[in-house]
């Protein structure tokens, strides 16, 4: 990595983060890093098994084992399931699909013609807001936003003079870190509702958790996230990484006229598009929204990956055939293909990883040491501010083994509700307080499927980074995220700030 030279004594923090960056990059290839993780868990699965461990799964209470992989049952999973856990991986489809159309647009030039003529013309001293606030926003394409925007914002950076690791690592931050957070009402918000309204059930059918209840909370957050990433990026990351000497093919030429022209004609073209959409969640019962005629949850939430597929599809062809880079249909073929050559590393990459985060699933492991740690919390017995402060750093801690905010919540929901219930705290000042932590650590949990793609874009611009490498630009992120949230979480429980409309802190 390129580094400032100074001959001043380096700030503390900065010292810590070098450190993790080398004990990290010292770690094998990323691609051997999650076979052997993946043989780790093997072995880790059948010693724990020995000792017949067992816990009570949530919700079902039902006794669940440990389940060794080394048996004829294990055996039987790995071999039959390996092709499965590949192509069933979420991300891969994800990420190959987005790229089909972001590829597209980047190989027709759409992407480097609409940066110039936007965000580097920009105020320099916005530029980092803008990015994190884009990127916090940006979870309203659900897990899509962490293969666009890290990578565009690297990009802006570079070309601006600024070190694109810096770009990079605050887009992640802004769409990792901050995936809770939004202006708008999600399908986070009503998937995370639904399961903190489920577990009430069996207790009070009269409380009802709606998919509003943590707005206010989260509206608040974009604006104080937005500031303090910005920071982090300005006062510590970017200091640390110094000047960027190193060469990219990433340089924007100056706009061409018929380029101007492309941009117009694909900015209608897409502003048409988006109208085409908008007005089909209009009509009256219109198939993208849901019975009641809501888009929170729909189909519309449910394929908004093929319809921001399609979305850069059709910007990328008129642009493409305005500026002659798209002469027939064989050349729409031709660029997607380009697309997907560079590809191929995640691909690999993707092939391990999904062997190693499958088994973990399937042997337990995760779920275990959440409903353990969960419990080992309740056991204290604390009943004031104090108890949910430890809930936010366990949640925390627990978020490095599963990284599924749903699934997380699903197994910490039937515990922590039901417990601070019988506290007299709202469900929903729970569920907040858990969404501030689960999205925290998103940025540094190996178990991200998302960080792998990170890690190949750093790569573009800096060919010797390894995950010690993104672990120390992205630690400071979580830390000082997670910090700042309590921060506000406190404000909100202290000056009796509501959560949502009529959500306090306690019931």
């Amino acid at each position: 990595m390129t580094t400032q030279e100074s001959q001043q004594k380096k700030p503390k923090m900065t010292g810590i983060l070098n450190g993790i960056e080398r004990v990290g990059n010292k770690l094998p290839d990323p691609f051997m890093l999650f076979v052997y993780l993946a043989v780790a868990v093997i072995i880790l699965s059948w010693v724990i098994s020995l000792f017949n461990v067992s816990f009570v799964q949530p919700g079902v209470e039902e006794k669940v084992f440990i389940k060794s992989l080394v048996s004829a049952e294990g055996l039987q999973y790995i071999l039959t399931s390996m092709l499965d856990n590949f192509v069933g991986f979420k991300p891969l489809g994800l990420v190959l699909a987005m790229m089909l159309g972001i590829g597209l647009a980047d190989k027709v030039g759409l992407l480097e013609t609409a940066i110039k003529s936007t965000i580097v013309k920009a105020p320099k001293a916005l530029v980092t807001y803008a990015v994190i606030f884009t990127g916090i926003l940006g979870n309203i394409a659900s897990d899509a936003a962490f293969v666009i925007i890290p990578p565009l914002a690297a990009m802006v950076f570079y070309n601006i003079g600024r070190h694109p690791l810096a770009g990079l690592a605050a887009g992640f931050a802004g769409v990792g870190s901050g995936f809770t957070a939004n202006f708008m009402i999600t399908g986070t918000d009503a998937l995370l509702s639904g399961i903190s309204t489920e577990v009430m059930k069996t207790l009070d059918s009269n409380i009802v958790v709606t998919p509003v209840d943590n707005w206010y909370f989260m509206l608040a957050s974009v604006v104080v996230l937005s500031i303090v990433g910005a920071l982090v990026t300005e006062k510590i990351v970017e200091p640390r990484l110094g000047k960027y000497t190193g060469k990219a093919n990433k340089t924007f030429e100056e706009i061409k006229p018929i380029e101007k022209t492309g941009l117009i004609r694909a900015t209608i073209a897409g502003l048409i598009y988006v109208a085409v959409i908008v007005g089909v969640i209009l009509i009256p019962n219109s198939p993208l929204t849901n019975e009641e005629g809501g888009i929170v949850p729909s189909p519309f939430l449910s394929g908004i990956v093929p319809i921001i597929l399609l979305f850069f599809i059709v910007v990328g062809v008129v642009y493409g055939v305005t500026v002659k880079k798209i002469e027939n249909t064989r050349s729409i073929g031709f660029l997607m293909g380009e697309a997907m050559k560079d590809m191929s590393a995640f691909i690999v990459l993707i092939f391990a990883a999904a062997q190693f985060i499958s088994y973990f699933d399937w042997t337990n492991i995760g779920s275990w040491i959440a409903v353990s740690g969960a419990n080992m919390l309740e056991s204290v017995g604390f009943t004031g501010i104090g108890v949910v402060l430890g809930f936010v750093l366990l949640t925390a801690v627990l978020n490095l083994f599963i990284f599924s905010g749903s699934a997380q919540w699903a197994l910490e929901a039937p515990i922590f509700v039901k417990m601070f219930y019988f506290l007299d705290y709202h469900p929903a000042f729970i569920q907040a307080a858990y969404r501030i932590a689960d999205s925290s650590t998103n940025v540094i949990t190996p178990m991200n499927p998302y960080i792998i793609i990170v890690l190949s874009f750093m790569k573009e611009y800096d060919k010797k980074a390894g995950i010690g490498t993104l672990i120390a630009l992205m630690l400071p992120y979580s830390l000082f995220f997670l910090g700042t949230w309590i921060v506000m979480l406190l404000l909100f429980v202290f000056f009796g700030i509501p959560f949502g409309p009529g959500v306090t802190v306690h019931l």
